[in-house]
């Protein structure tokens, strides 16, 4: 499949199933995995807000396969901050095992940055992405993100301390272009 058409778009409740599964999936979600979760959190959130908070959000990655939409993951964003006014967004992304390698990654990401800069006034969106995870590395790069630098001993994974790729984009630095 060469450059499938993609789509961000909300939450519906026929998209719990797939949280559920990177909740309780050991390996499905990749190297971010980090234990069991509660299976029943995605249905309390999806009731809050619908995925749609003011601090965090997702949004679902639907792709067009023949003109049939297939569900192929999420992307997410949440707030950071490191001064009171130097607010920014922290993105990631979770495909299911069969969209993965297809050039939907590094498209919806950089979708995401558009939507993001066009409704937010943030001048920053960071990701982070683990250093054996070179597929992320270089689509967070197509996404039109610049490596920063790394983030020693950032998160804890199985049973130890690892350290982590910290990229950004900028409101000010060129979209990529898409196809």
């Amino acid at each position: 499949m060469a450059d499938p058409a993609i789509r961000l778009r909300p939450v519906v409740v026929a998209d719990l199933e797939m949280f559920r599964r990177f909740a309780t999936e050991p390996g499905l979600i990749g190297l971010d995995w980090s234990g069991f979760r509660d299976a029943q959190a995605p249905s309390r959130r999806f009731a809050e807000d619908g995925y749609l908070g003011t601090d965090d959000s997702r949004l679902i990655v639907e792709v067009d396969d023949n003109d049939e939409q297939h569900t192929a993951g999420f992307v997410s964003w949440s707030a950071g901050s490191y001064t009171r006014d130097a607010k920014y967004w922290e993105i990631g992304i979770a495909l299911l095992p069969d969209w993965r390698g297809k050039g939907i990654g590094w498209r919806a990401q950089a979708m995401l940055c558009d939507y993001l800069f066009a409704h937010t006034p943030v001048q920053r969106i960071q990701a982070a992405t683990h250093p054996e995870n070179l597929a992320e590395q270089k689509s967070l790069e197509k996404a039109g993100f610049h490596l920063e630098g790394v983030v020693r001993a950032c998160e804890f994974r199985a049973g130890r301390w690892r350290d982590g790729h910290l990229y950004s984009r900028l409101r000010t630095d060129p979209a990529p272009p898409t196809p």
